[in-house]
């Protein structure tokens, strides 16, 4: 734990800017910043902003950088603030800032982190954790909503662990069980488009494993990418034109464009199968699920165990969601004739 009177003075005009602004979270949510030059300072559970300058010896500075607003990211955000505080109370303070889906900001807030002198840096999403594991190779790093950490940082030989200062927590869910599933449901579709950001490692590996599974299924596959927002209506288009089944790994471009994809599929009739289950609630029809909020809870969990019991970060295995559920959006079924079977969980659209 540190006295962080570079942390206060940094923050000086953090606090003019967000004074009178507060932040209310519940599960699944947290509100997020739109740039990167300024975050709120956040109390263990409490909303508002903390005078760092009162931040003592004893206190835990937690740094979070999370790539964007996105139901998923943010339920994983709050899942591990609220693991942190029950282990902690008022002895952690975290330190959110929301990159705006923009990667050079994340770079911008992990070199802030670094020069702050955080205790922990909490990376959510891959982007992130590139920029932290870029930044610092000796402040502990955790990530969560990380789909494959070998892919991310380049790490041949995967065993587990990183063998750095860097462990954490993966959204994976088992990607062939995901292509049994698109079968279960569509055992007569010939083609399968594949619909993913290529700049994205983890979406590629995502669909180069469903991709492989599908063709041992019997399928024919197409990859559709798209390298930012502005390209996917156009491979979306393409893709359901050509295509009698979509796939979208859980792409964090593609999730904050889900109402494109819908659009565009709802009007050609071609059903979505989907990483995760925002992107399903957003545009698809079926997914397996995991929960966000348990997936960050659990690398609240890991952060305590690094911060208060000396755990060393490099040797922890990183650690995947507990339990995975079929779920299916009954509207989107129902309208395009779907018959799922009994073993699926209907998502709830608000």
């Amino acid at each position: 734990m540190k006295k962080l009177a570079a942390l206060a003075m940094a923050f000086a005009l953090t606090a003019v800017t967000l004074a009178g602004c507060g932040d209310s979270a519940g599960q699944g949510q947290q509100n997020s910043q739109s740039n990167s030059g300024g975050g709120e300072t956040t109390p263990a559970g409490g909303a508002g902003n903390t005078d760092l300058a009162d931040v003592g010896d004893d206190v835990y500075v937690v740094g979070i950088c999370q790539l964007a607003p996105h139901v998923a990211l943010d339920a994983a955000t709050q899942g591990f603030q609220d693991a942190l505080t029950e282990k902690l109370g008022d002895k952690v303070v975290f330190d959110y800032q929301n990159a705006a889906g923009d990667s050079a900001a994340c770079a911008t807030i992990a070199n802030q982190f670094v020069a702050e002198d955080v205790d922990l840096i909490l990376a959510n999403a891959t982007a992130p954790l590139q920029s932290a594991a870029a930044a610092t190779n000796e402040i502990p790093i955790l990530g969560t909503s990380i789909t494959d950490y070998a892919t991310a940082l380049e790490i041949d030989n995967w065993t587990g662990t990183t063998g750095t200062n860097i462990s954490g927590t993966s959204d994976l869910a088992p990607l062939e069980e995901q292509a049994a599933m698109l079968h279960e449901l569509f055992p007569d579709a010939q083609k399968v488009g594949l619909i993913y950001c290529s700049a994205e490692p983890n979406s590629e590996y995502q669909v180069t494993v469903v991709e492989a599974a599908l063709q041992g299924l019997g399928y024919t596959c197409e990859r559709y990418t798209f390298a930012d927002s502005n390209d996917i209506a156009t491979a979306v288009t393409n893709a359901a034109a050509e295509s009698d089944v979509l796939y979208v790994p859980t792409d964090n471009t593609a999730a904050n464009a889900t109402e494109v994809i819908n659009n565009i599929c709802v009007a050609a009739g071609v059903p979505v199968i989907a990483g995760e289950e925002g992107i399903c609630e957003g545009c698809g029809v079926a997914t397996l699920s995991i929960s966000y909020y348990d997936l960050g809870y659990q690398t609240g969990l890991m952060a305590y165990e690094i911060l208060v019991n000396g755990a060393d970060v490099s040797s922890m295995p990183v650690q995947f969601a507990p339990q995975v559920t079929k779920k299916y959006v009954p509207l989107r079924c129902d309208s395009l004739g779907i018959t799922v079977p009994d073993d699926y969980e209907a998502i709830i659209m608000e």
